[in-house]
């Protein structure tokens, strides 16, 4: 009987160790999952964790925005505590002023007991290169009558009233062009005439008249109503000289006056409705 050849046995052996193999590995899947269903799991798993990621990214994006809306929502908040604070501010400051006020006319009650005052508000206030008035929320109802004076709650002269009705009246400034009011020179006692001049009207001055030939007026003077003729309180402060001119022909002399009031954002003003004339 011939004898197998040694090739033959090699190929036996090595097609049983191939057996052997495949079996190994066919018992190892069946032992942990189908064929089919591992190699899909193989093939997916890139795209299970790239949607991992997605959903990791998004729940973090959420919360970013969810944190952002907190921070909008409290930011709204801090805002209108911010406003009511300020408001509260600004009602404290309105309060402060209007308390000012009240001292200062109480002051000028007792100290010009010949004034019979009327206060009222400030309506508009039209100043133009033409004219300087105001409009205040008094009228005939309250005893208010053409020529009577308007000051300040410390007494200085803003003006004269012009126009009346019910509940509202029109006041000339001492700027106004058509402004007019005997004055005296405090210091020196001489008798001038205080006028709104057009020319000085935009830069808030008013003129001082009739100095004579040899004025004794000088930068610094203070200048207050006469009260001659009894048309308008004496003694109420107009202003002060800031210089003396000469007029443009070479005539005369002027003196250019600083008014004591300050016109701009007028909120509350006084009407003299009556006064004891003083001798």
């Amino acid at each position: 009987m011939k004898r197998p050849s040694n090739r033959f046995i090699i190929m036996v052996l090595s097609a049983a160790v191939v057996v052997a193999v495949l079996l190994s590995v066919m018992n190892f899947m069946s032992a942990t999952s189908a064929p089919l269903p591992n190699l899909a799991g193989i093939v997916a798993s890139p795209f299970r964790a790239a949607s991992t990621a997605v959903s990791e990214t998004f729940r973090r994006w959420s919360g970013y925005f969810a944190g952002v809306d907190e921070l909008r929502r409290e930011n709204e908040q801090l805002k209108k505590q911010i406003a009511g604070m300020e408001e509260t501010v600004r009602q404290a400051q309105a309060d402060r002023d209007e308390n000012a006020r009240l001292r200062e006319v109480a002051q000028l009650r007792e100290q010009r007991r010949d004034l019979h005052l009327e206060s009222a508000r400030v309506l508009v206030q039209d100043v133009s290169n033409w004219c300087s008035q105001m409009t205040i929320n008094k009228g005939t109802a309250q005893d208010i009558a053409v020529g009577d004076c308007v000051v300040t709650e410390t007494g200085y002269l803003l003006g004269m009233v012009t126009e009346t009705g019910t509940n509202w009246s029109t006041v000339r400034t001492i700027l106004d062009s058509d402004s007019s009011f005997g004055a005296l020179v405090f210091r020196s006692g001489g008798s001038v005439m205080a006028q709104g001049d057009f020319a000085l009207m935009n830069k808030g001055r008013l003129s001082l008249t009739y100095l004579g030939t040899e004025p004794d007026v000088v930068a610094g003077d203070l200048i207050v109503t006469s009260g001659l003729g009894g048309y308008y309180p004496s003694q109420l402060v107009i202003g002060y000289v800031e210089e003396v001119r000469t007029s443009e022909n070479g005539l005369a002399q002027y003196a250019v006056v600083k008014p004591e009031a300050e016109l701009d954002g007028l909120i509350q003003v006084y009407v003299v409705t009556s006064f004891d004339i003083v001798e």
